[in-house]
């Protein structure tokens, strides 16, 4: 499976990334905004990376790597969460610093919401960012996703009870 976007290509992960992932998402400021940890070891991206082709093949999860078809450089993670039952997807992702604000994850995120509702079917798309993650809200309302509400102190993160704000769109809303 792979998807294209006028700047990227969105693929799935294989181990041999697990470094360069490691490396990217290795990051204090991405732990700080985000739900990846910190550290973030090779081994940790290994077993992450692990877990991937039985739940793209399941249909369960789709953890795709966003790759600069330029540069060939992984930029970020996109990933599409199914809810099969339900017929909703939750998007969660992350950007590495270097490619911070040129709209790289909203262009991905486009992409798998329209995958998700044209190819998977699926009904609903949702996603959630820590409350004080204004780009991640950001590319949420991007493509189209709207402002439901807040989980008030929905997460322990960093020892600290976090707010995270929703955001969602249902088929009608395209």
């Amino acid at each position: 499976m792979e998807l294209q976007t006028k700047r990227l290509t969105l693929r799935p992960y294989t181990i041999k990334d697990a470094a360069e992932v490691s490396a990217l998402a290795d990051d204090k400021e991405i732990a700080d905004r985000t739900f990846v940890p910190h550290p973030y070891t090779v081994e940790d991206a290994k077993a992450w990376i692990s877990t991937h082709a039985e739940g793209i093949e399941k249909g369960s999860f789709y953890p795709l790597a966003m790759i600069d078809k330029k540069s060939k450089e992984l930029t970020g993670t996109m990933t599409l969460r199914v809810n099969g039952k339900h017929r909703n997807g939750e998007l969660a992702y992350w950007v590495g610093q270097p490619f911070w604000g040129k709209g790289l994850a909203s262009e991905a995120a486009q992409r798998i919401t329209d995958f998700a509702f044209d190819d998977l079917g699926l009904e609903r798309i949702w996603g959630r960012a820590l409350s004080d993650n204004e780009p991640s809200q950001k590319v949420m309302k991007n493509v189209g996703l709207l402002y439901e509400g807040v989980m008030r102190h929905e997460v322990l993160h960093d020892g600290e009870f976090k707010d995270t704000y929703m955001y969602g769109m249902i088929r009608a809303d395209r």
